[in-house]
């Protein structure tokens, strides 16, 4: 995997993802309570053995540049890195990135002089597990200029993605962006060429592109220096190789999903709570994810009841009652405190008894969930003080609010209290 380069982009604004985008940047985002979405990619790199990785940034990119510096150090006598290349402004190029191909058209100057085959393009807001060796080998066993990887869906949901019709050989012959209805209809495909067997590819008759490109040096540098205009790949590069060059399909049929929105970002959550067994598991040893390591102490769990949950390290329950929840790093909830179907993101520091004392007085919650305080349906962002007697359970069955001077919004029926908010005692949303 030396003469593979990996871009992963991450300078998207995010704004389906809002309000947790408003500080961050998508790849930044929590994940499970403990990890961000950014380890994801990064963690199938490793896996993989493809250790020149680029991350791509721009919007509100600060949390992301300093948990890579942080957690991603590899030995010095090793050739592997992670480095971030922010947009910048230049004299050849003054504007910032208009788009995912023009992000990689602008940093052209930095990663053409490596002696690479292979450009692997990823996106920095997927959870998936994947192994990206067979899919590097599927491109030089085709002799493709471009592979795309794809996933084999069905019709319920094959109209939010792009969609690819192969021949029989696997290679990429038309490519629709989000169609419907007769179009759609014409994109259906012989899945079994991509190896489903006839029950399965008579389910999942589509092929979605999930984003993820592996393109030959040449091809790449031609594609993006003759069509100066061109500034996404999905939308106008893909469809412009598919015409011009060799773009094969390669399918990958295990768990994937973009996290694109806050619907989304929720149910891939709480999804890893899944009985009997979830789509996505953190708990495989031989191909593990990747993230900060922080020398926190054990969780402690005083006198409280916990059912089908994840609680990362370092939280401190005392009395609560946990169903169907998340509880993230650090995280503190009092007794009496009820919580069902919620992803708390944890705090990024503990309070001593001094400040959490000092901030009674003036009125402060101290940070976690106060005492009595009962939570549904919803996620609570970083470093949130949430009082005594507090009910967040969108009691008017509100599907969309945004309340910036009350802390809070609401996105499909899901309540976000936003990262620092401070929830008085007795307060209802």
């Amino acid at each position: 995997m030396a003469n593979v380069v990996v871009l992963i982009l991450g300078g998207g604004k995010g704004e389906r993802l809002s309000p947790l985008t408003k500080v961050r940047a998508k790849p930044a985002i929590p994940l499970a309570g403990k990890y961000r979405l950014i380890d994801i990619p990064i963690s199938n790199c490793i896996n993989s053995q493809a250790l020149q990785i680029y991350v791509l940034t721009q919007f509100n990119s600060a949390s992301l540049n300093q948990h890579i510096a942080n957690t991603y150090r590899f030995a010095p006598f090793m050739k592997g890195f992670v480095d971030v290349l922010a947009a910048q402004q230049t004299p050849v190029s003054p504007e910032w990135f208009q788009g995912t191909a023009d992000a990689v058209r602008k940093i052209l100057w930095v990663i053409e002089p490596w002696e690479a085959d292979y450009f692997m393009i990823l996106s920095g807001d997927h959870l998936y597990r994947m192994d990206y060796r067979p899919f590097i080998e599927h491109h030089i066993t085709a002799g493709a200029d471009v592979t795309i990887s794809v996933q084999p869906i069905g019709p319920r949901n094959a109209s939010d993605f792009g969609l690819m019709k192969i021949d029989s050989e696997g290679i990429v012959r038309e490519f629709s962006e989000k169609p419907k209805g007769e179009a759609l209809k014409a994109m259906e495909v012989d899945t079994t060429v991509v190896g489903l067997d006839k029950n399965e590819a008579s389910r999942k008759k589509y092929l979605a592109s999930m984003g993820i490109y592996i393109f030959t040096k040449k091809a790449m540098v031609n594609l993006l220096t003759h069509y100066p205009d061109d500034t996404d790949f999905g939308k106008h590069l893909i469809p412009r190789a598919i015409d011009e060059m060799k773009v094969a399909a390669y399918a990958f049929d295990g768990y994937w999903e973009d996290i694109g929105t806050i619907e989304s970002f929720y149910g891939a959550n709480l999804g890893l709570l899944r009985q009997p067994k979830p789509a996505f598991s953190f708990y495989d040893m031989n191909f593990p994810i990747y993230t900060r390591t922080r020398f926190l102490p054990p969780s402690k769990i005083l006198d409280s009841k916990v059912k089908d949950a994840m609680i990362c390290e370092g939280a401190i329950l005392k009395g609560a009652e946990l169903t169907h929840s998340i509880v993230g790093i650090r995280s503190r909830v009092e007794r009496g405190a009820v919580l069902t179907d919620t992803l708390l993101m944890g705090a990024d520091d503990y309070e001593t008894e001094t400040e959490r004392v000092a901030g009674l007085k003036l009125g402060v919650p101290p940070l976690g969930i106060g005492e009595n305080s009962v939570i549904s349906k919803a996620i609570i962002d970083k470093n949130v003080r949430i009082g005594k007697n507090v009910t967040i359970t969108n009691r008017d069955g509100l599907e969309n609010i945004e309340n910036d001077q009350a802390g809070y919004w609401i996105r499909n029926g899901i309540v976000i209290v936003v990262k620092g908010a401070i929830i008085p005692d007795g307060t209802t949303i």
